[in-house]
């Protein structure tokens, strides 16, 4: 005979047990698959999300980091061009108060060229005048010195005449006297 028993034998306790907790393991193990599966799914789903959300915020950055640089360089340009207009403004300003300043230089030199010459003029006239005056006033001088002295002539002879004899007789006097 045969020593294999036709019955289905019966499982103890503990291989009921172990059954069970087998069970068990397969099923979370699937369970745990799955859940892994779904993981690595989502995972994907999100970076491609990312990916796209990424791409569009790189968009948007670049867009908004052209239109700062767009604004930058305006703004450096509008700069650039005011202080070109204030410099070539100073410049105009520089060069009209030089020309303004050089005309009325010159208009002063001119009208102290003018002032001297006529003082020059005036002093000339005066020195003219003074001596024409002087020179009248000396032969005015002359000519009545001359009338004087002609004048006087006849008298001073008369008066020496008159000394001489009254010499002479103050003479004859003194030597008579002797």
């Amino acid at each position: 005979m045969s020593t294999k028993k036709t019955q289905p034998e019966e499982k103890g306790f503990f291989e009921k047990i172990k059954e069970t907790i087998e069970e068990f393991w397969d099923g979370t193990k699937e369970t745990a698959e799955d859940l892994k599966d779904k993981a690595e799914d989502k995972i994907e789903d999100i970076k491609e999300n990312a990916a796209a959300k990424k791409a569009t915020a790189s968009k948007k950055i670049t867009t908004a980091k052209k239109s700062a640089v767009k604004k930058v360089d305006t703004t450096k340009n509008a700069v650039a061009k005011k202080i070109a207009d204030t410099t070539d403004k100073a410049k105009k300003e520089a060069a009209d108060v030089k020309v303004k300043a050089t005309t009325k230089a010159k208009e002063v030199t001119e009208k102290a060229k003018d002032t001297t010459a006529e003082a020059k003029k005036t002093a000339a006239n005066v020195k003219a005048k003074a001596t024409t005056k002087a020179k009248e006033v000396t032969d005015d001088a002359k000519t009545k010195v001359a009338a004087v002295k002609k004048a006087a002539a006849p008298k001073v002879a008369a008066a020496k005449t008159t000394a001489a004899k009254t010499a002479a007789t103050a003479k004859r006097k003194v030597t008579a006297a002797k």
